[in-house]
């Protein structure tokens, strides 16, 4: 049966959450059961695509992310997929009404990562990040609004600002692969290899600024959704501290984490706030 398969297919998607993000999936499990199945979808999705541009590197990752692109289209049209990471995708879409301009827009993204490697401007960086990470934020709160355009409307900007910051923190945490791995460097008018502490301290008080507008979406969402969200939130803003707190020379040359016991005590520290209603 069909049902069958597409369980098997959100569970595929539920196992690339576990496997690439130990953290997501932990604010993951913090949504309502009713919506979990869904963020996965998205999350299998968006992985999936980051993946062929940052990983794939001996195979041919144009042919990859175009036949990518074709079979989620095919899915959608037909309704199946055997790539069950689509086929839940394509499931969520149609039931949350995940707009093509979101999807098209966060494939435009992943596909400048194979042909730019420098973001000049303004301009060029924002349109990226609209494409990475705000339009990711956009498909989750199709998800946590459930067809209600009206709340949708009301939390756009501040769940693309939440998008923008967890995007610009990956930025900064990742500033060592993507500059000497990847050669990419997103941050405009940063030089990196001359990269300094007013450098730093410029992008995380722009980055602050994405933080505090998100809140107040935060607090505003469903209920199915707020506390998951805000133990994601309250991750990324713990990982922004640490980021503060190390020298700029030392984020050049190594990756920032949070301990998985640091992530446990934020992960009480969030549940205590939700349930007196702080949040």
């Amino acid at each position: 049966m069909k049902s069958l398969f597409d369980t098997v297919s959100f569970k595929c998607s539920k196992l690339i959450t576990q496997n690439y993000s130990t953290s997501f999936a932990l604010a993951v499990k913090m949504l309502s059961p009713s919506i979990r199945d869904a963020i996965y979808s998205v999350y299998g999705f968006v992985r999936f695509a980051d993946e062929i541009v940052d990983s794939f590197h001996d195979y041919n990752k144009e042919n990859l992310i175009n036949d990518f692109e074709k079979e989620y289209y095919k899915a959608l049209e037909l309704g199946i997929s055997l790539n069950p990471i689509l086929n839940s995708f394509q499931h969520t879409v149609k039931q949350y009404n995940i707009t093509d301009d979101l999807v098209q827009a966060f494939l435009k993204s992943m596909k400048l990562d194979l042909i730019k490697s420098n973001y000049n401007t303004q301009t060029e960086y924002e349109d990226y990040i609209y494409g990475s990470a705000d339009v990711v934020g956009l498909m989750c709160l199709k998800v946590f609004v459930k067809g209600n355009n009206q709340k949708y409307e009301q939390l756009k900007n501040e769940a693309m600002r939440l998008g923008s910051a967890f995007q610009k923190v990956n930025f900064l945490r990742d500033l060592k692969d993507d500059n000497l791995v990847l050669n990419r460097n997103y941050f405009p008018g940063v030089d990196l290899n001359s990269f300094d502490e007013n450098a730093k301290t410029a992008i995380i008080k722009e980055i602050e600024e994405d933080f505090r507008v998100a809140y107040q979406g935060i607090i505003k969402l469903p209920i199915e959704a707020k506390f998951g969200v805000y133990t994601a939130y309250v991750y990324y803003k713990k990982l922004l501290t640490k980021l503060k707190n190390t020298p700029y020379y030392e984020i050049g040359n190594s990756r920032i984490r949070v301990s998985n016991y640091t992530k446990a005590g934020l992960l009480a520290q969030s549940f205590v706030t939700y349930k007196l209603k702080l949040v």
